[in-house]
């Protein structure tokens, strides 16, 4: 029964709004995890600050708010390789587990797809492996690069 459940799994990605904020910032990692990740809040003061090219979203599984993604969408960047970025993923704590982050990260590159990028670059700890694991089973593959001490991943669209 999970498994269907799983397949038929939807998630939407909301721009985050006076409705929908508080809920967004009240969104928590592990406590274990918040090595590996920004707060909410950071990253959506982070969003302001990056404006032209930030694009924050919540994201939601049968109209509940179960998690926040950013991404970096910048065109002017010459390095052809370097333009899409997926800056921040997270699943709330209490909601892990589910089958949420798998849905929601097919509805990201779906995103990404929909929005002319052609490769998705993402950072992460090594020790950060149920992340890599996920990224991994959805086609994201270590370059060889480092980003401030992250190994850097790549999915080509």
């Amino acid at each position: 029964m999970l498994i269907e459940k799983e397949m038929n799994m939807k998630a939407e990605l909301r721009e985050i709004n006076d409705n929908n904020r508080a809920d967004c910032i009240a969104l928590k990692v592990s406590p274990e995890q918040m090595q590996y990740i920004a707060s909410n809040e950071d990253s959506l003061r982070d969003a302001k600050e990056n404006a032209e090219v930030a694009r924050p979203y919540a994201i939601y599984i049968d109209d509940e708010i179960v998690g926040f993604t950013m991404f970096a969408f910048d065109e002017e960047n010459e390095d052809a390789d370097d333009k899409y970025w997926l800056w921040r993923f997270m699943i709330d704590s209490s909601l892990q587990g589910r089958g949420y982050g798998k849905a929601a990260l097919k509805e990201i590159i779906q995103y990404f797809k929909t929005n002319g990028a052609d490769i998705i670059t993402l950072s992460t700890k090594e020790s950060n492996t149920t992340a890599l694991s996920l990224y991994h089973k959805l086609g994201f593959k270590e370059n060889g690069d480092m980003n401030d001490g992250e190994i850097v991943l790549k999915l080509y669209l």
